[in-house]
């Protein structure tokens, strides 16, 4: 018989090495590495029993125009928002991994979402490997969930699941979590990085096989990132992340992969005692509608997945006492400081000895360059303490030279700040409608100095 074989694996990103060290040399991460032993290689080894490749076929070459098309199949959720984010629906043979902070709602969702499904007769398996089936029932109970149709199942061994999902065949299957699954092919610990990349493996390949949809729950680091290898989100068809505070009744559903719909798609949802509500209309609640116009707060019309959103972006620039603070809430640090630089050069308005703080109202994260305009205009409202109006949005990228730049989906963003009931629009010249808009006074600017013009003169009418 072969000697068994020991190596060292990097628990953050899978890497073998030889001898042990303090500092993983693949990913820089400190402290990071286990020994792991390695079965010796059995040439006998029986074939599993799930036939084809990895993704569900034999492995025959042939043309692309030889393979026969079908429209993908998609199952409704229950949830509109859910079904916004998957791209319309969920796929079916499509596995699903969605991460977020601990208790922010991942677990009730998905049973919100497997109560909806078995009832609207699509056929549901709900897999726990955190809780007891008692818990899940009486989170079901306090929900008010029907539960007359929804099948559980407490089970951690990944082969026992999948023997338990080729018995039943459901439409959807939902694992929570993969951290607490394991492979009987391999020795470690369950959590580790080579049970959840092979039961990650295993669980793809039945989904590809048998046609079921998988929802999978995964746990996050401190950095707000997958624990696990990077891997995982290479292996699935969609990832999903949870945002929102503890502190806050919003949450938000960010799409950061899917093969089947439009990526960084956005869903808001309300927590409540009932579980979590869907939003219909999420630029309501980015929006605060004041008794008078207060000086640094401007709505910008933002743009998230498919879906334009109006966001209130609030400024504070004030005497610096020492060395002068630059602090973004929602946006990238650097970025204000390169607007910054921008609006002293171009614009004429200086902020070098001043602190300067910029908060994006929701808690929400920009990360679309389309809020340039719209910080640079807060910032210069609020150093000069003049108010701007609050019928005014604004959209546009700005450049190194002053210069404003277009931004993609401006006649959706145009409409949405119509259908919101606002009648000054500053946006660049090359987001300009051809026609008017009635009722609506279109402010096309191309340079920076211009934006601010304009917007000052709006606010002495």
């Amino acid at each position: 018989m072969a000697k068994a074989k020991s190596v060292y694996r990097c628990e953050q990103c899978g890497t073998d090495h030889p001898k042990w060290a303090g500092q993983c040399s693949d990913c820089g991460e400190w402290n990071c590495l286990t020994e792991v032993s390695i079965a010796p290689t059995v040439t006998h080894r029986a074939q599993s029993k799930m036939g084809g490749g990895y993704a569900g076929q034999a492995a025959n070459v042939t043309t692309l125009n030889q393979i026969t098309v079908s429209h993908e199949s998609r199952l409704a959720t229950g949830i509109g928002e859910f079904d916004r984010v998957l791209g319309g629906g969920l796929v079916t043979g499509s596995v699903v991994l969605i991460g977020g902070d601990p208790g922010i709602g991942k677990s009730t969702i998905l049973l919100q979402t497997a109560t909806y499904m078995a009832a609207a007769k699509n056929s549901a398996l709900y897999v726990t490997g955190e809780e007891s089936l008692s818990q899940v029932a009486l989170r079901a109970n306090r929900l008010d969930l029907p539960t007359d149709k929804l099948r559980v199942m407490a089970e951690t061994c990944v082969e026992r699941i999948c023997d338990v999902l080729a018995h039943e065949r459901p439409a959807v299957a939902i694992l929570d979590s993969i951290q607490t699954l394991y492979t009987e092919t391999l020795q470690s610990a369950p959590g580790g990085v080579s049970q959840i990349r092979e039961s990650a493996a295993i669980l793809t390949r039945f989904a590809k096989n048998s046609g079921t949809a998988l929802f999978i729950v995964g746990h996050v680091t401190k950095e707000g990132s997958l624990a696990g290898p990077r891997v995982l989100e290479h292996m699935v068809d969609c990832v999903l992340y949870f945002e929102g505070q503890s502190d806050s009744r919003y949450r938000m559903i960010r799409a950061v992969k899917n093969r089947f719909g439009a990526v960084n798609e956005l869903g808001v949802f309300g927590m409540t005692d009932k579980g979590l509500k869907e939003v219909a209309n999420p630029s309501a609640i980015f929006l605060s509608r004041y008794d008078e116009a207060i000086p640094g707060s401007i709505v910008m019309i933002s743009r998230e997945g498919t879906r334009p959103l109006l966001v209130e972006v609030q400024a504070l620039v004030d005497d610096a006492h020492g060395q002068p603070r630059r602090v973004a809430l929602g946006l990238e640090q650097n970025r204000l400081n390169m607007l910054l630089a921008v609006m002293h050069r171009h614009g004429g308005v200086q902020t070098s000895g001043q602190d300067v703080y910029v908060n994006v109202v929701g808690g929400l994260k920009i990360t679309e360059t389309g809020s340039d305009l719209a910080v640079l205009l807060a910032c210069a409202s609020s150093l000069r303490g003049k108010a701007l109006p609050q019928q005014l949005a604004v959209f546009g990228e700005v450049g190194l030279s002053g210069e404003i730049r277009p931004v993609p989906n401006g006649q959706e963003r145009l409409k949405e700040a119509v259908k919101h009931g606002f009648k000054y629009i500053i946006l660049p010249r090359g987001n300009a409608p051809q026609k008017p808009i009635p009722g609506v006074q279109i402010i096309a600017v191309a340079r920076l100095h211009e934006a601010l013009t304009e917007a000052i003169n709006l606010n002495d009418e």
